[in-house]
């Protein structure tokens, strides 16, 4: 499955923005969906992963109730709506698939897309 992510870009401390995950290839029906980021000089962070259904997610700690993510299977789609954002979101997001249920590490995701720059100014 390809992965490509779009929406990131600059935006103020509070403000949102919407990222989308768009697959092709094959169905992400098949898959965990996820978002990783990473900052200048850090290693790659989990943020949020959505179960094949859509049943269950899974968020960090540090984006817990500002970040939500969905799917719709039926456009081969995932988004992560970030709200309240913060200047340590800066980062590069990456969305993600694996077969099987969603987890946290990085290593454990087989695919990855190429990554949307979002920029939080304080």
């Amino acid at each position: 499955v390809q992965l490509q992510a779009s929406g990131g870009g600059l935006v103020q401390a509070g403000g949102s923005l919407r990222l989308t995950c768009a697959a092709s290839g094959r169905s992400i029906s098949n898959y965990g969906m996820g978002w990783f980021r990473r900052a200048p000089g850090t290693e790659r962070e989990f943020v949020a992963g959505i179960s094949l259904t859509g049943g269950y997610t899974l968020s960090s700690d540090s984006v817990k109730g500002r970040f939500t993510i969905s799917r719709d299977n039926a456009e081969n789609t995932v988004y992560l709506q970030m709200n309240r954002l913060k200047p340590e979101d800066t980062a590069i997001y990456y969305c993600v698939a694996r077969n099987g249920r969603i987890l946290s590490q990085p290593d454990e995701y087989d695919y990855w897309g190429r990554g949307t720059k979002v920029t939080v100014s304080s």
